[in-house]
């Protein structure tokens, strides 16, 4: 028998003092709702949809209720879940009328298909029979503000905002990374909530969900990593599970969680290495920045971003929680 373990986060970015008490305390109790559970044999793959329902359901965070608006001002979710004992992978995306996506996501891994978008996925929910919800039950008054605030931006573009800011004489402004070295940072206040789970259970095998609302005014239609295999979630029991959270369309070209994945295989490093090497090769190959959480198959955690902060949780060995927007040294 295994150890069960546990690990989610609530989003890597610049998260103002007035807000960290409640990302703390919701991954707190996004762990603490499933760590019983799965102490008492729960499979991974079922702790990771629940934990993930808690935090969709905190409008602290940029996925389920709390999500940020598209251009239009509209709510679309994405979501994924993936099984690391079969490599079965669930996804959907832009989702308008549902408070839990990963659940759909999770349905979607009991037919022949891995992915299913839009109008489409919604309706196979309602036939799965997962209800729908009026979407202007998802919309929170933070995130309204945001919008209207980024609509009177003359030229606004998400892109730009993740971009490396020019200083006053033009030069691209620093800011620390979590590992000490400088990093060009992208506009600092702007959020980046995405929510992740990655869990090992009793029999060992490990499964990742990871769910978001994506970026401030995006594009409708507009689908980030978080919904696709090996970029934004990835679990595999030969080697570990990941959930990332960032800016998706630099994650997705280097499949960071694969990545980070990979690197547990390869070079036999340790899950704490392996996140650190998966977020520098992001930022080094296409720039990006980005928060991991992962998993090994002997159970140990590993957390890094290039960030300011990552909000995230974890169930101790001996008992406990540890939960912190701050990275452990």
């Amino acid at each position: 028998m295994t150890e069960p373990r546990i690990i989610v986060h609530g989003g890597a970015w610049t998260i103002p003092a007035d807000r960290r008490k409640a990302h703390v305390d919701g991954c707190r109790a996004a762990v603490d709702a499933v760590w019983g559970e799965l102490r008492r044999g729960m499979p991974a793959l079922e702790a990771v949809r629940l934990a993930v329902n808690v935090l969709e359901a905190d409008p602290t965070y940029d996925a389920g209720r709390g999500a940020v608006l598209n251009a239009d001002g509209r709510i679309e979710l994405d979501a994924a879940i993936m099984d690391g004992a079969t490599l079965n992978f669930g996804a959907v995306a832009a989702v308008r009328n549902f408070l839990h996506p990963v659940d759909i996501a999770r349905k979607v891994m009991d037919t022949e298909f891995c992915f299913l978008v839009g109008e489409g996925a919604e309706r196979f929910a309602r036939e799965a029979g997962i209800g729908a919800i009026d979407p202007a039950e998802l919309v929170v008054e933070r995130e309204v503000r945001l919008y209207n605030e980024l609509r009177a931006r003359a030229g606004f573009s998400t892109h730009d905002a993740f971009r490396p800011q020019a200083g006053a004489n033009g030069a691209a402004t620093e800011a620390p990374a979590a590992n000490g070295a400088a990093c060009r940072c992208p506009e600092p206040d702007m959020p980046r909530g995405t929510v992740g789970a990655v869990a090992l259970d009793a029999a060992g095998n490990i499964a990742a969900a990871t769910s978001t609302g994506g970026t401030p005014m995006k594009r409708p239609g507009r689908v980030g990593d978080s919904p696709l295999c090996g970029a934004g979630t990835y679990a595999d029991n030969e080697t570990g599970g990941a959930s990332a959270t960032g800016f998706g369309e630099g994650i997705i070209r280097v499949l960071m969680t694969r990545s980070a994945c990979d690197f547990l295989r390869d070079g036999g490093a340790s899950p704490a290495d392996a996140a650190r090497r998966a977020i520098e090769l992001l930022h080094r190959r296409v720039a990006g920045h980005a928060g991991l959480i992962m998993l090994d198959r002997q159970g140990r955690y590993g957390v890094h971003c290039n960030t300011e902060h990552i909000a995230h949780a974890y169930a101790l060995p001996g008992g406990g929680i540890h939960a912190d927007v701050e990275l452990r040294r």
